[in-house]
């Protein structure tokens, strides 16, 4: 249930005796001697009520309504008035105010019309909620593509996060989509209009880190000509996203510790303590505790950054999503290449389900875009014309080259995976003219 209400009057006996009542019936009150402290301190979808008399100096109360109604047009504002204003109040009302109340005014009138205003932005508020929830599921949608049961639960998973002031840890291989996710958690959530800053911690000389994650002051070392403000500072009010965070050197994660811990951070040559408000956002391909356990990352760290964990599944365990990926991909590079689009042939299709996509989707993406340019290699799919036998062979001989490949020609492993006697897979490795010589690297 709705309970704040911001009162703006410039009679301080007034705002006591408003807040007295109101606090007694257990409402939360801001008060305020002038409207433009009000609209200074109001939120964007403010889930409250103003309470404003109309005569103050500055802006007055129907300066205040207009304003307020050029903001959030929902908003209601309850007007107090004197005898001789009621006029201008009745025409105020006709412009958006949700009621006024005429000096000395009883408590219960006042809480009556204070709990009708409440319940009216409660509705407006939830509807308002349904709507956004409505636009985020169809816009995620068209971001985060894929029908695949992992991709519909990385959906749901991503706008519940998005929503919550917490720290998120993204696992996932290379190539798989990992700051589209953390894109997605920023720009989903309430500090989508604030920056999203983005730092590959493995792309750092660590001798750079520190001033490039804190900024420095002009002097703080050779070279530092003039002030810098680092990654964090300048993803205050936002989100930083740290990707291959387990390359971060150890010394920068006790002091990245001790901002998340403190909300405070000092430049390089400055002893003053700056606050900073931000999200953090990391990625990682390897198990953070594993790391922590080798003594490669600190453990209180990765508690810290993974309070929600997203798992993003690799390709070849969503391959029903290739398709789809396949297509944005290829549209894309022919609307930006100025390029047609050849439809795929079933062997191309069929060798696309097959492979093993070891880079994941940068991979798909890359294949899309040579597609496009007609720079595709010849693939050895499956003919939908040919005869069922001559489809199964050739099925067969897919799955022994990817399983070679993922494997790297270790034979006992394929053998493993393939469920295979031996005798059986040296018959199919010469009737499709395979070596394992063909799939182990360098030979």
């Amino acid at each position: 249930m709705l309970n704040a209400v911001m009162v703006v009057d410039d009679e301080g006996s007034i705002r006591s005796a408003v807040e007295q009542w109101l606090s007694l019936s257990g409402f939360q009150v801001q008060l305020f001697s002038r409207a433009e402290d009000c609209l200074a301190a109001l939120p964007k979808h403010y889930a409250g009520v103003i309470l404003s008399d109309v005569r103050m100096p500055g802006l007055s109360g129907l300066e205040l309504l207009a304003e307020v109604q050029r903001r959030d047009a929902d908003l209601p504002v309850i007007l107090l008035t004197g005898h001789g204003d009621v006029p201008m109040a009745v025409e105020a009302m006709r412009d958006g105010a949700y009621d006024f109340l005429e000096k000395p005014f009883s408590p219960q009138t006042l809480l009556g019309s204070l709990r009708r205003a409440l319940e009216k932005r409660r509705l407006v508020l939830e509807n308002r909620a349904l709507h956004e929830q409505a636009d985020n599921r169809a816009r995620l949608d068209a971001t985060l593509l894929g029908v695949s049961r992992g991709l519909q639960t990385l959906r749901r998973q991503v706008l519940e996060l998005a929503a919550l002031p917490v720290n998120v840890l993204i696992r996932g291989e290379t190539g798989s989509g990992k700051e589209l996710v953390a894109r997605c958690l920023h720009d989903f959530g309430p500090r989508a209009d604030k920056p999203f800053v983005a730092l590959n911690c493995a792309a750092i000389p660590e001798q750079l880190f520190e001033a490039e994650l804190f900024g420095h002051e002009s002097g703080a070392f050779t070279g530092a000509s003039g002030k810098r403000i680092g990654k964090l500072e300048f993803a205050d009010g936002g989100t930083l996203f740290l990707d291959e965070i387990e390359s971060m050197p150890l010394a920068q994660q006790v002091k990245l510790l001790r901002v998340l811990q403190e909300q405070k951070l000092e430049r390089l040559g400055s002893n003053q303590s700056i606050r900073v408000d931000l999200r953090i956002v990391a990625a990682t391909k390897p198990d953070l505790l594993d790391e922590a356990r080798a003594g490669r990352f600190r453990e209180d760290l990765a508690y810290r950054l993974n309070v929600a964990e997203l798992r993003l599944p690799p390709l070849r365990e969503r391959r029903e999503d290739i398709p789809l990926l396949f297509d944005a991909f290829a549209r894309q590079a022919a609307e930006r290449l100025n390029r047609s689009l050849a439809p795929l042939s079933g062997a191309q299709l069929s060798h696309l389900l097959s492979h093993d996509w070891p880079g994941n989707v940068r991979e798909l993406a890359n294949v899309a875009e040579r597609q496009v340019l007609g720079l595709d290699e010849p693939v050895q799919g499956i003919d939908p014309g040919q005869s069922l036998a001559a489809q199964q062979e050739a099925f067969e001989a897919q799955c022994l080259r990817a399983a070679l490949t993922r494997h790297k020609g270790d034979v006992k492993a394929v053998l493993e995976e393939l469920q295979l006697p031996r005798r059986t897979f040296n018959e199919k490795m010469q009737r499709h003219g395979l070596t394992r010589e063909m799939f182990v690297p360098g030979s």
